[in-house]
């Protein structure tokens, strides 16, 4: 979502370029299986008597047309079972068709190291292939299955030395569709305008991110993007609706563009009152069009975002549950000796940012004093179940406790997300009162404009 690569980049090391919308939870993404044990041919697997052959026949467009886009599902999983609502075939890394299965065929796939192979439950087994399998539906097959979920496209399945990745390959657009309704939530139709603003937002973010990944400074070779909050949280087929599907449809291939070029499209659920420049929350010299932006409603005392169930929340951390959390987060912001940091004495907001966010946190416990950042603020001080905090929109006071320590630390703050770029309650309260997708987006991007994909972009 950030235009220039190296705020792009900058954005990604911070996590979530938009957080589901508070309090819709996102559809469940597949947890992480155990790392995968090389699993070694027995000799009651193999030989094959009669090994499937190779089918050379081109496997045709069956991931869809247009821009398409690759989505990890999974990592490190130890197996993969390969089902359909339709018929469909299993390519190898060279095109060749492996096997053709019907509805209802289950068939397993296995890891050897850097091969992998296609197992039926009546030992039936396809020749191992190197690297690469790719499940497709036939033509008007249906939608494959991962787990319990359903996916419009492929799913390609790659060895790793950690075990197998699972990917979904699809049409940018129906990307899109199992984006947007995780992203904004579920809405009312006179909210239409905002989920219209989350689409042509995850569009320029999406766009964004495969152009550094076509540069060749991608993350991964092998993928664009997580399914999670690492990126935008997507859940396939069952994640869409009706009314995000319009508003995807509605939009299609509209980007938020600043001079002419795609613009990094950052968002965030709700801002708690104001937005803030990229500069104040990420290490990053900021762009133009990303600034702080007021949510204020006009000659009220109100915002927009006061909708949001965390405009304002509280949290409040024992001595004891501070200590904890300090113990085991610090050490992921700022360098922290073998040893730990040690018990807190002192926990206060050292400087604010323009936008009244903290600038810094000032943490001093018994062995040593310690600067985070703001947004780094965050990362540290969770909740005692490991809830990252909701925004670095805050103050904190403490209660004394025994021999120079705290007894209690409480955290009151607004928001919720990095607070850079589109605030989503915000366009959801601007939505109930008139106004429209673009009117909307060029408030949290100013400077902004709508158009087409710049051709060229994304083509060779």
């Amino acid at each position: 979502m950030r235009g220039r690569a190296a705020l792009f980049v900058a954005a990604l090391a911070v996590g979530s370029c938009g957080r589901p919308l508070d309090p819709i939870e996102p559809a469940p993404v597949p947890a992480a299986a155990p790392a995968v044990a090389e699993v070694t041919p027995t000799p009651a697997e193999t030989p094959i008597p009669e090994p499937i052959p190779a089918d050379p026949a081109p496997p045709g467009p069956r991931a869809g047309s247009g821009t398409l886009v690759r989505v990890a599902l999974a990592s490190k999983v130890r197996t993969h079972t390969l089902a359909a609502e339709g018929a469909w075939r299993l390519l190898d890394a060279r095109g060749g068709v492996f096997l053709r299965a019907r509805a209802g065929d289950l068939w397993t796939v296995q890891q050897s190291g850097a091969r992998l192979r296609a197992l039926r439950g009546d030992g039936t087994a396809t020749p191992w292939s190197a690297g690469t399998l790719t499940q497709f539906p036939e033509p008007n097959g249906g939608l494959l299955r991962h787990g319990t979920r359903r996916f419009r496209g492929a799913l390609r399945m790659v060895a790793t030395d950690t075990g197998m990745l699972v990917i979904n390959q699809l049409p940018l657009e129906d990307y899109l569709r199992g984006v947007v309704p995780l992203e904004i939530g579920e809405r009312r139709a006179d909210e239409r305008p905002a989920v219209e603003a989350q689409a042509i937002a995850a569009r320029s973010f999406t766009v964004t991110r495969l152009a550094i990944a076509r540069a060749g400074n991608g993350r991964s070779p092998d993928f664009e993007f997580l399914s999670s909050v690492g990126d935008q949280v997507y859940g396939g087929r069952e994640a869409e609706r009706p009314l995000t599907d319009a508003a995807v449809l509605a939009t299609a291939g509209q980007v938020i563009l600043y001079q002419g070029r795609v613009a990094t499209a950052p968002f965030h659920s709700a801002c708690g009152g104001s937005t803030a420049a990229a500069e104040e929350v990420w290490r990053t010299a900021g762009e133009p069009h990303l600034r702080r932006v007021s949510d204020r409603i006009p000659g009220t005392d109100r915002h927009y975002c006061d909708i949001a169930p965390r405009f304002e929340w509280t949290r409040t951390l024992s001595g004891t549950e501070l200590d904890e959390v300090v113990r085991r987060y610090l050490a992921t912001v700022v360098a922290v000796g073998r040893a730990g940091p040690g018990s807190v004495r002192e926990l206060s907001v050292d400087g604010r940012t323009p936008s009244g966010r903290v600038a810094q946190l000032l943490l001093r416990t018994a062995t040593a004093t310690y600067r985070v950042r703001g947004n780094d603020a965050r990362q540290v001080l969770r909740s005692s179940g490991g809830e990252t905090l909701n925004s670095p929109y805050f103050s904190v006071t403490t209660e004394p406790g025994p021999s120079g320590g705290i007894a209690r630390a409480v955290i009151r703050g607004n928001g919720y997300g990095h607070g850079v770029g589109m605030c989503q309650w915000g366009a959801i309260g601007r939505a109930r009162v008139g106004q429209d997708a673009r009117a909307i987006l060029r408030t949290y991007y100013p400077g902004t404009s709508i158009g087409p994909i710049p051709p060229g972009l994304l083509t060779p």
